[in-house]
């Protein structure tokens, strides 16, 4: 057997018994990688390749956007924002038909825009929204369900850490991601909306709450405004060139510190928590990142992704046709990894291919991003799923079933998003965000 086909039996065989025994995902991605490498080069050669990689691939000033947004996402939270978020919502949404319902999905959107993580979002939103939502008589599960489903959102609206792993693997530019991201962002909320109102129809009791006077609800809207400027101040800063999109996450846990500071929410107290939660996490996504490294350099000298590439074309060489396949596997990966392995993992294998169809690698990252988010309300991981049902104090069995309407109907939109570029590079473009002879 060839020393490279060997390697990739090592690798893949490693990867999958890892995943099924629950075994870490740095872990199950990384030893495989550095045994199929050792199978190539040897125990001396994969020792000094492995910790290059590792090093080098961590080793990105990009990077640092990454713990600080976590953190600001930390701050924001403890700081009282999303209940501020969520006032400014139900004002927005009071009317409509199933309002509380309407509410979160907006809500979860806001929340996601000044936080960048989905999971975050769906803890905050769901915390607050939850009893209401049962005292109000909706069915505990639809509750979770629509909490779960409109977290995501969080991913793809700006900022967003998911685009800025892809950035690091895609070499692209952050700035434009962000603003790729925002028409499929807001078609996910809107799908979302239209869901609930489908659901409300079907539900008429579910009436709109009463809504708030005017100087009420200028009142929240003032309440709101400083959280609502942070979006302002950080994806406003980055397009008017006063600081780069990894300086402005410093910028925005400046913000977020002394907001939450000034309301007198967030005490200095709290400061040593949440810098260690925002630690932890830092160093997962930065081991996933440095084992990815060695992933990559496996895959390019194993020719894997011209492999994939021979094998999708000698299918068919129907561009739209490879891309659905390209998106069925991506969801597919998505129901059983989180979205920051995935991204790494995938995104050297296909990007080229669809690069080669014609296809640019700013819209091919809003596809991925958004395949991940569908990802995050599948079984069997789903992390917003289990996060959802966990602050509603619901079984996620039950839930499962609420939410298979939102998932395929966001499946559709995926495909939207696939085949409408425009979607994605639209405003990136009019921005002049754009890399010269984008597609």
């Amino acid at each position: 057997m060839e020393p490279v086909t060997l390697a990739l039996i090592i690798f893949l065989a490693g990867i999958v018994i890892g995943i099924a025994l629950g075994v870490p995902v740095a872990i199950s991605m990384g030893l495989p990688a550095a045994l199929a490498i050792v199978v190539l080069s040897g125990w001396e050669g994969a020792a000094l390749t492995s910790a290059q990689k590792m090093f080098s691939g961590s080793n990105s000033f990009s990077l640092l956007a990454i713990p600080f947004f976590i953190l600001a996402g930390g701050l924001m939270n403890t700081g009282g924002i999303a209940q501020r978020l969520i006032d400014l919502a139900l004002v927005v949404a009071g009317r409509l038909p199933a309002s509380l319902a309407q509410t979160t999905v907006v809500a979860n959107a806001m929340f996601g825009t000044v936080s960048g993580a989905s999971v975050a979002s769906a803890a905050a939103v769901g915390s607050v929204l939850s009893p209401p939502m049962r005292r109000a008589g909706y069915d505990p599960n639809f509750a979770a369900a629509t909490n779960a489903v409109a977290s995501p959102a969080g991913m793809l609206l700006p900022p967003s850490n998911t685009f800025i792993v892809y950035s690091l693997v895609s070499s692209t530019s952050i700035a434009a991601l962000f603003m790729a991201g925002v028409g499929p962002g807001l078609l996910w909320a809107l799908v979302c909306v239209i869901m609930v109102a489908v659901y409300a129809r079907k539900h008429p009791e579910l009436k709109g709450t009463e809504h708030p006077t005017l100087r009420e609800g200028l009142i929240v809207l003032l309440r709101a405004i400083p959280a609502l400027l942070m979006i302002v101040v950080v994806i406003g800063g980055i397009l008017a060139g006063i600081f780069t999109a990894t300086e402005s996450a410093v910028i925005a846990v400046l913000y977020a510190l002394i907001l939450g500071l000034i309301q007198r929410n967030l005490k200095v107290r709290n400061l040593p928590g949440i810098t260690l939660e925002a630690a932890k996490t830092t160093a997962i996504v930065m081991l996933l990142i440095g084992v990815s490294s060695i992933l990559a350099y496996l895959l390019a000298f194993a020719q894997l992704p011209d492999l994939v590439a021979d094998t999708m074309l000698g299918v068919t060489d129907n561009k739209f046709l490879i891309i659905i396949l390209i998106m069925i596997i991506l969801l597919l990966a998505g129901t059983v990894m989180d979205p920051t392995p995935a991204i790494l993992i995938f995104t050297p294998i296909f990007l080229p291919i669809v690069v080669e169809l014609g296809f640019s690698p700013i819209h091919f990252g809003t596809m991925m991003v958004f395949n991940m988010c569908l990802g995050n309300i599948s079984p069997p991981v789903g992390n917003n799923l289990f996060v959802a049902a966990r602050v509603a104090k619901v079984r996620i069995e039950p839930m499962i079933g609420r939410v298979m309407p939102f998932f395929w109907a966001l499946t559709a939109a995926l495909f939207i998003v696939a085949f409408v570029p425009q979607l994605s590079l639209w405003l990136p473009g009019v921005m002049g965000l754009l890399p010269p002879g984008t597609p």
